[in-house]
């Protein structure tokens, strides 16, 4: 089946950093396009990040450009978001999607797949 699971997330200080990671499974992960979202209680889901597969391409949100860095490896059929500077704003849930329209985009309705998601909290 197709499995989209995050892991690396956690509590961390204003500030710090942390590295998510997105392992897919069950379909062919090289060609679809990887987008992060997040949802904190009480507020709509947002775009985060986003990294095609025909040409690598990114793209981030405004509220996390310059801080947030996405990329992938084919080989391993994984994703990452590495997120430095950390602010309370960033606490939310984090979730991994895969996109077969590689639509370079961080519209939801692109997404085909959808991960379970991992807690990111940033205290201050």
């Amino acid at each position: 089946e197709v499995q989209l699971v995050e892991s690396g997330g956690g509590l961390v200080q204003v500030g710090g950093s942390l590295r998510l990671s997105c392992a897919a499974s069950g379909f062919t992960f090289e060609d679809y396009a990887i987008g992060w979202f997040r949802q904190a209680p009480g507020k709509e889901r947002e775009g985060v990040a986003f990294i095609t597969n025909s040409d690598n391409m990114t793209g981030y949100a405004p509220p996390v450009k310059g801080r947030f860095s996405i990329s992938r490896d084919n080989a391993k059929n994984m994703v990452y978001l590495e997120m430095n500077d950390l602010k309370p704003e960033d606490t939310a849930t984090y979730v991994c999607a895969a996109d077969g329209s590689d639509s370079g985009s961080l519209y939801t309705r692109w997404y085909d797949y959808w991960g379970q998601g991992t807690q990111v909290t940033v205290s201050s």
